[in-house]
């Protein structure tokens, strides 16, 4: 597949309907961890309507989302084995499977979303190539907001997370948790609540959006904004599944993947900014993480940094490397 680069603005151009006789339908199923409310979603229906619309019904998408289906870290096993045809996964998710699903959990490599981006297209090859020898395929990349504290008095200052027990999503927050102090617990998304609900945890570092999605205000009062790291989902596809379509829709499907990935990013750094808003309308309030704080976790991040390349292969290093020297 032609790569692609993830920060042009240009757009793409998506053709008309496929012309010809109408021919059988297809329907593929696509799993997904994520509530209707979140942009993820959104982003994804507006990619299924697209794929519609553009093969005349030739190809449907029957998306189950929030976990109604299949579990979060579960999907990407039920594509890989034909279960389902399509799914979209949290890449940090498979971090014990191979050094580069960890790269954009650590803190401090892409704090922004221009490098976001930047990573994401160094990344682009190798995913392509490692989800290909699975017999899947990648056609959608998409970052997370940046993230924050959600806790119940407001953090002054590195003393005030101290001790805290923190949920998290990945074992490099979690290291990076421990690090700061906190008794760090890696939790699926969807046990939130309850965890909250049997004081199993007592805070959460994650996106504005996550805080939306669980109703975090029902558990606690404050949102502590860091950024530190832009984290991506991505849309997969069984490749199998992706080879029997007509080359005419197959070129839909990737063209859709990749509108989905520019609106992916315009998505995400609109739903950061609306979805504090939305914090702050139900009485939360939101405030920028004191000095001490980012400091202690900048230099968690470089530890672990040097911890990646210590475990990385000469291909992971190499894109590593790519993506440094173009931020310079």
């Amino acid at each position: 597949m032609k790569r692609r680069t993830l920060i042009a603005a240009a757009a793409l151009s998506m053709g008309v309907g496929l012309a010809g006789p109408v021919l059988a339908q297809t329907t593929w199923t696509m799993a997904s961890g994520y509530p209707e409310s979140s942009f993820f979603t959104q982003n994804i229906r507006q990619m299924i309507e697209e794929i519609d619309e553009k093969t005349g019904g030739e190809l449907k998408i029957d998306l189950r989302s929030a976990d109604s289906l299949i579990k979060l870290d579960a999907i990407k096993r039920a594509v890989q084995s034909g279960q389902i045809q399509m799914g979209e996964i949290r890449l940090g998710v498979y971090g014990n499977e191979a050094a580069m699903y960890n790269l954009d959990n650590i803190p401090g490599v892409a704090t922004d979303y221009e490098q976001a981006a930047r990573l994401a297209e160094a990344q682009q090859p190798f995913f392509e190539s490692m989800f290909a020898d699975n017999g899947m395929r990648v056609i959608t990349y998409v970052p997370w907001p940046g993230q924050g504290f959600y806790t119940s008095e407001p953090v002054t200052g590195l003393d005030d997370l101290q001790g805290q027990k923190l949920r998290i999503y990945s074992r490099q927050t979690q290291i990076m948790g421990e690090k700061l102090g906190m008794e760090a617990l890696i939790l699926p998304f969807a046990e939130v609540p309850q965890a909250f609900s049997t004081g199993m945890i007592e805070s959460l570092w994650t996106s504005a959006q996550t805080g939306v999605d669980v109703q975090i205000w029902d558990y606690v009062k404050h949102f502590t904004y860091t950024g530190t790291m832009h984290n991506k989902n991505a849309i997969i596809v069984n490749e199998r599944a992706f080879r029997q379509l007509d080359p005419e829709v197959q070129q839909v499907v990737l063209e859709a993947g990749e509108a989905a990935t520019q609106r992916g990013f315009e998505m995400s750094q609109a739903a950061g900014d609306e979805r504090a808003a939305m914090l702050e309308s139900h009485g939360m309030t939101i405030a920028q993480a004191p000095q001490d704080v980012l400091d202690a976790i900048a230099a968690a991040g470089e530890d672990m940094v040097a911890d990646w390349l210590n475990s990385a292969t000469a291909e992971e290093k190499a894109v590593y490397e790519t993506y440094q020297q173009g931020l310079n």
